[in-house]
């Protein structure tokens, strides 16, 4: 897969530009995960990889924000490592490495819970980290 080479702020302004173009609930759907990202931890780096996938780091990937026809979902990229207490994780459930969360139109994103699980691949990533150290 090849990864486009764009700085932070154009990342953020192509993720503005994916959310101005959906021009409806998924467009609203990624708007708020992506509040909820940026409020879960300051230092969260806004990426736009693999051609036009929205993607949230910190010491490593914490998550992507993929837009389907019927689906947002956020794909976390060591999501079978994380605790998941709320049961969020709904799809991308027989990996060893990756859990999902699909929201559907209309359904509502508990905002707590969803934080709780970004800071723990915070977490897990900064762990990480600093071992290879």
């Amino acid at each position: 897969m090849q990864t486009d080479k764009v700085d932070s702020n154009e990342a953020s302004a192509l993720i503005d530009e994916r959310i101005r173009e959906l021009a409806d609930w998924r467009g609203e759907t990624l708007a708020h995960i992506r509040k909820i990202i940026l409020q879960a931890d300051p230092q969260v780096i806004e990426e736009w990889k693999w051609r036009g996938v929205p993607v949230w780091s910190r010491a490593g990937i914490i998550c992507t924000g993929e837009t389907y026809k019927q689906v947002v979902k956020m794909t976390f990229a060591k999501g079978a490592s994380l605790d998941d207490p709320s049961n969020l994780f709904n799809a991308s459930l027989e990996g060893n490495t990756r859990r999902a969360i699909d929201i559907r139109e209309g359904e509502l994103i508990d905002e707590k819970a969803l934080k709780v699980l970004i800071q723990a691949a915070i977490e897990l990533n900064t762990s990480r980290s600093q071992s290879k150290k």
